[in-house]
């Protein structure tokens, strides 16, 4: 699949090469044991999480359970031709209108490593660096994905508080409080099962500047920071459902109250009419 020539161009003394990585989110996940038998191409990396192909000469597309597809140096009609190929292992497929993606401009063959603001320099072509560089990228696609989506998360959250503060009562039922705390507990489940931001992929140790271009790029796409930063906004969810729960109960808690007052009053009324008899 993707047979096709590379899409860089040579420039410089050195033979610096000027190319791009494109990271997409297709989907929520995508099935790795079916990609992998049919896509075309040469397998340079695999595990459970990641499928890593060389397409052609320097044409390289990374794949993730998490819904991600990594490009480069391909073309995006070639980019297009591998997602149509791709969406029948998607699940969960995001439409195409509001799929979130990343680009950034990488030099190959520079006299150092280097990360600026628009791009990367790396001193050599070796998939090992471009992989890597490949793989932060499609971490920061998928960050943007989850802060989006728990962002619209805790907009939810906050009609609700705002409704609690305004009228004094919670207008979520029980279903529908277990479906959104189900909901929360995914999200929460997902992003710590496919970001891996504070462990070193394996091949960071294998060299010094390997475990440099990790550390930078980490950097580069301020990786901590938004990972943080929707950690932080997660735990705020999590505490409104703890509170909107514990409202619940206590409607639930007081209905039942009145309920067996009720009945208690109900029977010493029949007792009394009965005497009375």
């Amino acid at each position: 699949m993707l047979k096709t020539n590379t899409a860089a161009e040579g420039t410089g003394d050195l033979g610096t090469i000027t190319s791009y990585g494109h990271a997409i989110q297709l989907a929520n996940s995508i099935d790795l044991r079916r990609c992998k038998e049919a896509i075309l191409g040469s397998l340079l990396y695999e595990d459970s999480d990641e499928l890593f192909f060389e397409l052609d000469s320097q044409q390289y597309a990374y794949i993730f359970k998490y819904g991600v597809v990594t490009f480069f140096t391909t073309s995006a009609s070639e980019n297009e031709h591998f997602i149509n190929a791709m969406l029948p292992y998607c699940k969960e497929i995001i439409s195409e209108g509001e799929r979130l993606s990343e680009t950034v401009q990488v030099k190959l063959n520079t006299r150092t490593f280097n990360t600026r603001f628009d791009s990367v320099e790396l001193t050599t072509q070796w998939p090992e660096h471009i992989r890597l560089l490949l793989l932060y990228l499609s971490q920061s696609v998928a960050l943007d994905y989850y802060a989006l989506t728990i962002g619209e998360t805790l907009n939810d959250t906050r009609r609700y508080t705002n409704y609690l503060e305004t009228t004094g009562r919670l207008n979520i039922g029980g279903l529908k409080l277990k479906k959104f705390i189900g909901k929360v507990l995914n999200i929460k489940n997902r992003i710590s099962e496919n970001l891996y931001i504070f462990d070193s992929p394996d091949i960071s140790g294998e060299d010094q500047e390997l475990h440099q271009i990790n550390t930078a790029l980490k950097k580069k796409f301020d990786l901590k920071d938004r990972y943080h930063v929707i950690q932080h906004q997660v735990d705020i969810v999590k505490e409104n459902l703890e509170l909107f729960k514990d409202l619940m109960f206590h409607k639930e808690s007081s209905r039942l109250e009145w309920i067996i007052i009720i009945l208690i009053l109900v029977e010493v009324v029949d007792l009394f009419i009965l005497k009375m008899l």
